[in-house]
């Protein structure tokens, strides 16, 4: 055996020199010893080495999926282990907060309100664009929005040279955007300082009164009815007031609309959340327990939440680095939006609004308006809820960053809402949808999304009209036909790829529907001036009658 063993590698030396093609043994022992067979030249057979490593790579490609799965679980894991955590640690807390309190009061609070173990909790975690960005394929995405930039600057640049024979670097939109800005300072200061002292006092006042007074239900409605007076007069008749009397721009309208919609929100959740503790309280006790301290709700007013807390986490140090990089990011976004504007919308706006508004007129326009939408809605969630609300929590060292979820993986509508703006989310969810099943003691779900739409449409509504200067429901339209019906039909037992693209291509016909219809509007309401209109004109949409060029106008500004 030894002899055989040793002469066989010489035979196997002589077989590659002759193979006879009807020698059925030798290929069976090519085939047991795992060689691969060689045509009559010598060479290797290059379809079988092609087909080998097409399977590993295959068999690669799965594995790096399975891997990849299997992570992600375990990460989501983690994290839901992580907030458990922090959540039994919150409780704790809130139970040294609440120390003083019998167990009958205890019981009053809980009947009061909801428990606060079911209440918002928050947790040191980071953004989720910071994370992303820290992977080189996601980061390619964002430098491919800056070349984008770039182009668009250029773009101008050029055109501008080629039309003026010179470089024009006047920046005459965004000036006129921001018209009267001083005027908009001085508003919001008054805001903000009638916001600082009046609901704090009230509270302090009421819960001074509250525990030892024999007409609790007088006192509680007499300071309700102050609040409500406050917030009605102070917080919304000023502000509006202001916008149309002086007739701002629409970035100056949009500056203190939106301020005013944060601090009536931010207001309200201060009383809701101290009410519940003063009215616990027993006859005799002192309300120093139940009413928090003045740097803790001056605290919450600048917090990137509408949920009140006395405390929050809070990261050791502050990064003024990332805190610079934030706002020149924001600085960025609002130039890129302008570039925006002025390469893809004025340019068709302008033609457009010479020409009869048909059914024509409007397919070309919404799908003219896709593009520019949809990178708008793109630089407001950059813009706002990433780097503003990133760039305050940094230099407040709030530590929750949760302002947002992966919206854009949404494979319905329901989580898209759920996860697209968590902010304003999560006080639709406590104040409204919660509170409402709670007083109807949670019979009515269905009744209670409903009001939760119905708010936020009013809410959005409200700022469009104020801001542009006309009523032109588009968006109230949306939010509560096809939002309401996109919620029930896309939910979240809607899973796969293909409902995440029915997300994103019903997102974009939206966007490209919206810049559409109040870009024409905006330009027929100034083609088409009215020196006295009467109430049905405010309320009729002027683009639908305008004939731009039988009027002898001239163009404002915006439309320039």
């Amino acid at each position: 055996m030894v002899k055989e063993g040793a002469g066989t590698p010489r035979n196997r030396r002589g077989a590659h020199k002759v193979v006879p093609s009807s020698d059925q043994d030798g290929t069976g022992a090519e085939r047991a010893t795992g060689e691969v067979p060689c045509p009559s030249n010598g060479t290797v057979e290059v379809e079988h080495i092609i087909s080998t490593k097409l399977q590993l790579k295959k068999k690669a490609e799965h594995l790096k999926a399975d891997l990849m799965r299997q992570f992600d679980t375990q990460v989501n894991e983690l994290m839901d282990s992580l907030i458990e955590e922090s959540a039994s640690l919150g409780s704790t807390h809130v139970s040294t907060v609440f120390q003083c309190l019998s167990d009958k009061e205890k019981s009053k609070l809980r009947h009061t309100q909801p428990s606060q173990a079911q209440s918002k909790q928050f947790v040191i975690r980071r953004s989720l664009l910071d994370d992303l960005f820290e992977v080189n394929h996601i980061r390619t995405i964002y430098h491919m929005f800056i070349a984008l930039l770039i182009l668009f600057i250029f773009s101008t640049l050029v055109v501008d040279f080629i039309d003026e024979g010179r470089l024009v670097l006047e920046f005459d939109l965004l000036v006129y955007a921001f018209g009267q800005f001083p005027l908009v300072v001085v508003t919001w200061m008054c805001m903000f300082l009638s916001s600082l002292v009046v609901p704090y006092v009230l509270l302090g006042v009421w819960a001074s009164v509250y525990p030892t007074s024999n007409y609790r239900a007088l006192w509680t409605a007499l300071a309700g009815s102050l609040l409500l007076l406050y917030q009605g007069l102070c917080l919304g008749f000023l502000p509006t007031y202001v916008v149309l009397k002086n007739g701002l721009p629409p970035a100056s309208c949009f500056i203190l609309i939106l301020e005013q919609v944060r601090l009536m929100m931010k207001t309200h959740s201060f009383i809701r959340e101290n009410v519940p503790r003063v009215r616990s309280l027993e006859p005799n006790k002192t309300s120093s327990v139940a009413v928090p301290q003045f740097t803790q709700y001056i605290y919450f007013l600048f917090a990137p939440t509408l949920i009140y807390r006395d405390n929050y986490p809070r990261n050791p140090c502050i990064r003024w680095g990332y805190v610079a990089t934030k706002f020149s990011q924001v600085l960025g976004s609002l130039f890129y939006a302008y570039y925006i504007f002025v390469r893809l919308c004025i340019p068709q706006f302008r033609i457009i609004s010479m020409q009869l508004f048909d059914l024509r007129a409007m397919v070309l326009c919404v799908f003219n308006s896709i593009l520019p939408g949809v990178l708008v809605l793109f630089l407001a969630f950059f813009a706002f809820l990433h780097c503003w609300l990133n760039a305050f929590a940094e230099m407040l060292r709030f530590g929750d960053r949760m302002f947002y979820k992966d919206w854009w993986n949404s494979t319905s509508f329901a989580n898209y809402y759920r996860t697209w703006n968590v902010v304003v989310h999560d006080w639709l969810y406590y104040y409204v949808y919660r509170d409402f099943l709670w007083m109807t003691q949670k019979r009515f779900r269905a009744a209670a999304m409903l009001v939760v739409f119905t708010v936020s449409a009013v809410v959005h509504e409200y700022v469009l009209a104020i801001c542009f200067g006309f009523f032109y429901p588009v968006l109230f339209c949306i939010f509560m036909c096809f939002g309401m019906v996109f919620n029930f039909v896309l939910h979240d037992r809607r899973k796969g790829p293909i409902w995440n693209v029915i997300m994103w291509t019903s997102l974009f016909l939206g966007q490209g529907v919206l810049i559409c219809l109040y870009s024409q509007e905006w330009y027929a309401r100034r083609y088409c001036s009215i020196e006295e209109p009467s109430f049905i004109d405010l309320l009729k949409p002027r683009s639908w009658t305008c004939h731009p060029e039988t009027n002898t106008a001239v163009d404002p500004p915006a439309a320039k």
